[in-house]
């Protein structure tokens, strides 16, 4: 990994700029550890086993997984990004759920900034909303991968997945975020929608993400499992899916294991919430945390004398 370098950075609190030490996991986002493990081993499998494609990204927040996706970058290979960034939505929900999440601190030039820290040059970037490539501007057949993480709302989430579809070329791969979280039921609706009426194969299940392919889920599995992730700490477990085999891959916890560390990433998402829901999730946390360790949990929030 290059050594961190100087870089602008837009605060998450002002928007405003200041030089300071950016690493790829100093880039505020929700790209974690073991996705960005996954990734990476199917991007490099698909390298060797001579697997060319450009690769395609909806929805990129200020860059944390493009960053990666650059980095897997082979020669004649591009990369995509499609995201509003600071561009108006066209509807009204679409609107209320930036407004909600992102609208405080995603701007282009932050997304720029920061892919220009590890990067001699930019990825190709459409700001618009994702259903302008339902165009065909991504030839179809043109992409080894595909990772969506834009809207949460079904019908845009289904838009992305056709997209995705058309896109990928013979056994490509597509990664969607937030498949299986209590607040984005539309993407769950739209990925298994996808999956018992669109052709769509499970090959690997995380916390965050669905991977899947319209090509041959078996070879992708197989390529999957030549890591040994058990012994880098994950546990790996095998479901059957309407006949079809799905790997799960997950951090492991119990005696002698480390919990994954809560990043920076997390620590901004914490502050982003609105205040009183950000003192509900730390009272749950702390409650959580007192509960495994055995402690009797303080339910006012304050300390015990």
């Amino acid at each position: 990994m290059p050594a961190p370098l100087e870089a602008t950075v837009p605060t998450a609190d002002t928007g405003t700029a200041h030089p300071r030490a950016l690493t790829r996991d100093g880039i505020p986002g929700w790209f974690f550890k073991l996705d960005q493990e996954a990734f990476t081993h199917f991007l490099t499998g698909q390298s060797a086993a001579g697997h060319t494609g450009d690769i395609l990204e909806l929805g990129s927040y200020l860059g944390r997984s493009a960053v990666l996706l650059g980095d897997q970058l082979r020669p004649g290979e591009q990369l995509t990004v499609c995201d509003l960034f600071d561009s108006e939505a066209v509807d009204a929900d679409n609107a209320a759920e930036m407004t909600m999440s992102y609208r405080r601190t995603l701007t282009r030039s932050a997304f720029e900034a920061n892919y220009l820290t590890f990067h001699p040059r930019l990825p190709v970037i459409v700001q618009a909303p994702t259903s302008v490539l339902a165009d065909r501007r991504i030839p179809d057949g043109s992409c080894r991968f595909v990772h969506i993480d834009a809207s949460h709302l079904y019908e845009h989430v289904a838009g992305d997945i056709e997209v995705a579809r058309a896109a990928l070329n013979e056994n490509g791969l597509v990664a969607l975020d937030d498949y299986r979280s209590e607040h984005t039921p539309g993407v769950s609706a739209a990925v298994w929608e996808a999956v018992f009426t669109g052709g769509l194969r499970p090959v690997l299940l995380t916390p965050m993400k669905f991977y899947g392919t319209w090509g041959d889920a078996e070879a992708l599995r197989t390529l999957l499992l030549t890591r040994d992730w058990r012994a880098d700490g994950y546990t790996v477990d095998e479901d059957s899916i309407a006949g079809a085999r799905v790997v799960r891959l997950n951090h492991a916890v119990g005696p002698g294991s480390t919990p994954p560390h809560r990043s920076a990433p997390r620590r901004l998402a914490l502050d982003l919430l609105p205040p009183v829901a950000t003192r509900a999730t730390r009272r749950l946390l702390r409650a959580l945390r007192g509960r495994r360790a055995g402690r009797p949990v303080v339910r006012s929030g304050r300390s015990a004398a």
